[in-house]
């Protein structure tokens, strides 16, 4: 059976062998990160709808999974914003009763997440990962670009209000831009919003692979250190190992 929503399974650095799912049509997104490693956003978009078959989506994971082979995790990612397929929900939950040995995990920019609809989808997954890149609005706009009309305090609510109802385990990924976000200031506020988020885990991490800008270049360990001294104060935090 060829595959197209099923990919994988792959090596990841914090998921091990992943199985992947992609929902969403390459590039679809309500962001156009400059650090994006599957290129810039075609189709800028915060509209939640069935962007790819959802039956075509679980006959895929059916054949691939029939076997039961040996994963660490099946994670949703791809080359868009996941929790933009209306359907997510219905995915996972065939996942969790059909497949209950395994880990499923959503990897997500956040910015969705404080709508009540998709947090009761996404009630029985074992593990999402957000992004929090920027401390301001400045930076959300310099490094993440999202739609029009996107407020920076709506997407730490967003992040607030769903580890508050939250069953799963939340790691929160911080994603370090050297010359935007890295300032001594940028830390403090960056401190000041995990201790209002209250996630599992704080994972920094820098570029690894090229993105959007080729102008971008990882942090240095100093930075990353930085980091580690201010936010272990007020969540568990660990550095994600570059290749």
């Amino acid at each position: 059976m060829h595959h197209r929503y099923v990919f994988g399974p792959l090596q990841s650095r914090r998921l091990g062998a992943s199985l992947g799912i992609g929902l969403i049509p390459s590039k679809t997104c309500n962001l156009n990160c400059i650090y994006c490693e599957a290129k810039a956003t075609t189709l800028a978009t915060n509209e939640r709808k069935e962007y790819v078959p959802t039956a075509e989506v679980l006959a895929e994971l059916d054949d691939v999974l029939k076997d039961l082979p040996a994963l660490d995790s099946i994670t949703f990612s791809g080359t868009g914003e996941p929790t933009l397929h209306s359907h997510i929900g219905e995915i996972v939950d065939f996942l969790k009763e059909k497949y209950p040995q395994y880990r499923v995990t959503l990897l997500t920019n956040g910015l969705l997440l404080g709508d009540r609809k998709l947090q009761e989808e996404l009630q029985n997954i074992d593990l999402v990962i957000p992004s929090l890149d920027a401390s301001c609005q400045m930076e959300l706009d310099a490094i993440n670009r999202p739609c029009p009309h996107v407020c920076f305090e709506d997407t730490i609510q967003a992040l607030v209000d769903f580890k508050a109802q939250a069953r799963c385990r939340v790691a929160l990924e911080l994603f370090i831009v050297p010359g935007i976000n890295d300032s001594d200031e940028s830390i403090e506020r960056f401190t000041r919003h995990i201790a209002r988020i209250k996630p599992d885990v704080v994972q920094l991490n820098t570029l690894d692979r090229p993105g959007v800008d080729p102008q971008l270049k990882p942090a240095p360990e100093a930075t990353i250190k930085k980091f580690l001294n201010s936010i272990k104060n007020v969540a568990e935090v660990e550095a994600i190992k570059r290749k």
